[in-house]
């Protein structure tokens, strides 16, 4: 509803209309605009065309809509205006922190010309009118604020879908030159090749909360990590439990992606598990093939959370070749399958590298039960857990063993 003069009190100073000194708009418009340049830091790095234009435009409009709100006419009007020429400016790249250092500066201008005239008996006035000021910059910061924020949505989401139409087609092997113009991201030379693997925050399995949100916002958080890190750069195909990210070879040196995937654990508040495979974009979706067949090693071995190149699992990766030797080790451990707590502590003990004070931890046991148990697993399959050639078989046989049962984690959910 628009709220006219008569809806609220005039306001004088010396018995002159409050804005009478704001009237000339676009005389105090360039006078305030000198003011910003000498005045507003930000202002300062704002080239020529945009103090004479959008500066000067934004003055004009937040006067315009001050003068308004004290008459109180067309102020639905003027917000709308001002709501339109906001998100111009969002579009344009003028950052919002400097159109709220020009507004504030220039409501401490507008403020000293309406008391340039005033006298003690205008008192009560002015606290009507700095209550009306207050009111007109919270209607002018919120309505700027929203239009940005809109306007930053519907880019980030024209990139978002950019960016998954391109890492789609570098996936499926499909990427061309036009395609990379029509989304606006250029095709790097090569990639780093990450799979990743998202386990679920502690309060996912909370049952008073609800567990979808809870993984959406761990989603998002390593979403917004993983841009802050790599900026436009990286393309991603993620889903609450994981996915695919591509990031140019030339983001990061090789050893400095370990960084990464420690700050986006941090991000998602979880320890994240990732496997790279370098890659020319024709390699790109064999590499992703092979870096998620890393990942699920490192799953099914129960190895300690990080990331892992081929030269990490390159024993294990060819001992899960089919063949005749797999198939034999795979029977190695068959003298453990009634004793289900020696096969779990050979797993545990392998993936904590042999250290049996970590392993009775592990399995909340003493270091004397774990002794005893390794020495049933030596008795049993005929390999001594202590001797480095019993280790080197049994290790095997756990790797070849652990490609005949379910991959953990089940399905992943639906990717963004």
């Amino acid at each position: 509803m628009t709220v006219t003069s008569s809806d609220r009190p005039d306001l004088t100073v010396s018995g002159r209309p409050v804005t009478s000194s704001l009237q000339d708009v676009r005389a105090l418009s360039q006078q305030m605009v000198g003011h910003f340049v000498e005045n507003v830091v930000p202002c300062r790095t704002l080239p020529g065309e945009a103090l004479n234009g959008d500066i000067t435009t934004i003055t004009r409009v937040c006067l315009e809509l001050a003068v308004s709100m004290f008459d109180g006419t067309d102020i639905p009007e003027k917000t709308q205006h001002l709501q339109k020429v906001a998100a111009g400016w969002a579009r344009e790249g003028i950052p919002i922190d400097t159109i709220h250092h020009a507004v504030h500066e220039g409501f401490k201008l507008g403020f000293d010309l309406i008391l340039a005239n005033a006298t003690a008996d205008d008192f009560d006035n002015l606290k009507q009118i700095s209550r009306r000021l207050l009111e007109i910059l919270d209607t002018i910061t919120s309505t700027v604020s929203q239009a940005y924020v809109r306007e930053l949505r519907a880019v980030v989401s024209e990139h978002h879908t950019a960016a998954h139409t391109l890492t789609s087609a570098l996936l499926g092997g499909h990427p061309t030159s036009t395609m990379a113009r029509e989304c606006g991201i250029g095709i790097a030379e090569s990639y780093s090749v990450l799979a990743v693997s998202i386990p679920q925050h502690p309060e996912e399995r909370n049952p008073r909360v609800d567990s979808t949100v809870v993984a959406r916002r761990k989603l998002r958080r390593v979403q917004a990590e993983l841009a802050t890190r790599c900026g436009e750069g990286a393309l991603s195909l993620l889903s609450v439990d994981g996915g695919t990210i591509l990031l140019p070879a030339t983001l990061f040196e090789d050893h400095a992606l370990d960084a990464l995937i420690d700050q986006l654990s941090h991000a998602a508040q979880v320890p994240i598990t990732a496997a790279v495979v370098p890659a020319t974009p024709a390699q790109v979706p064999a590499a992703a093939d092979q870096a998620h067949e890393l990942l699920d090693m490192v799953a099914r071995l129960h190895n300690v959370h990080g990331l892992y190149r081929f030269d990490d699992l390159a024993l294990e990766y060819q001992l899960t070749r089919p063949g005749p030797g797999l198939d034999h080790l795979r029977t190695l451990l068959d003298p453990l399958d009634e004793h289900p707590e020696l096969l779990e502590t050979l797993q545990r003990h392998i993936s904590n590298n042999l250290n049996r004070q970590r392993t009775g931890r592990a399995l909340h046991v003493h270091t004397n039960t774990v002794d005893y148990r390794l020495k049933r697993i030596g008795q049993l399959t005929g390999f001594d857990p202590a001797q480095a050639s019993g280790v080197w078989y049994l290790r095997s046989a756990l790797i070849a063993r652990s490609y005949k049962q379910p991959k953990p984690g089940g399905p992943q959910r639906e990717a963004s």
